[in-house]
């Protein structure tokens, strides 16, 4: 059960109690969860650092890959870190490594070739490493997949 509702926690932490209620659950999908929000219009799949990681930040590190129908996003990811850095940061993806760009906690691809290239060694691996934060990939493509959907089907 705990393992279950972990994903619905992440958003429900990082997103606040109240906008919860407003997001559409896609589904479960092992360590990774899909949501839906309609304003404004976005989908994505999340998850949280494995629970052998290390964090003391005040806010709480995620993964995530969106979706942004009306901005022509698709397949995004991003990172919170556990901890705000200064300079670049490494994604390791199963020993395949890429460099993200970003400031502060939060860390992205920085194009939409990187985009496409760490969510192919997503939908593959096993385990993911960025900054300091390890995260299971169990479910990942299925999470990003339903996310994908879930825009999809709400443009009908």
């Amino acid at each position: 059960m705990i393992r279950f509702c972990r994903p619905i926690l992440i958003a429900a932490a990082i997103f606040g109690a109240d906008l919860v209620q407003a997001r559409d659950s896609l589904g479960v999908y092992g360590d990774w969860g899909a949501f839906r929000d309609n304003a404004p219009r976005r989908c994505y799949a999340i998850a949280e650092p494995d629970e052998h990681s290390r964090y003391t930040a005040r806010w709480r590190p995620f993964a995530s890959i969106g979706d942004w129908p009306e901005r022509g996003v698709r397949n995004q990811p991003h990172f919170r870190l556990s901890q705000a850095i200064s300079g670049p940061v490494m994604l390791s993806i199963d020993g395949t490594k890429f460099s993200l760009i970003g400031g502060g906690a939060d860390a992205w691809p920085p194009n939409p070739t990187a985009d496409a290239a760490i969510i192919a060694a997503l939908r593959s691996g096993t385990s993911m490493r960025v900054g300091s934060d390890t995260y299971t990939l169990k479910g990942a493509a299925s999470a990003i997949d339903a996310a994908a959907l879930g825009c999809a089907r709400n443009n009908q």
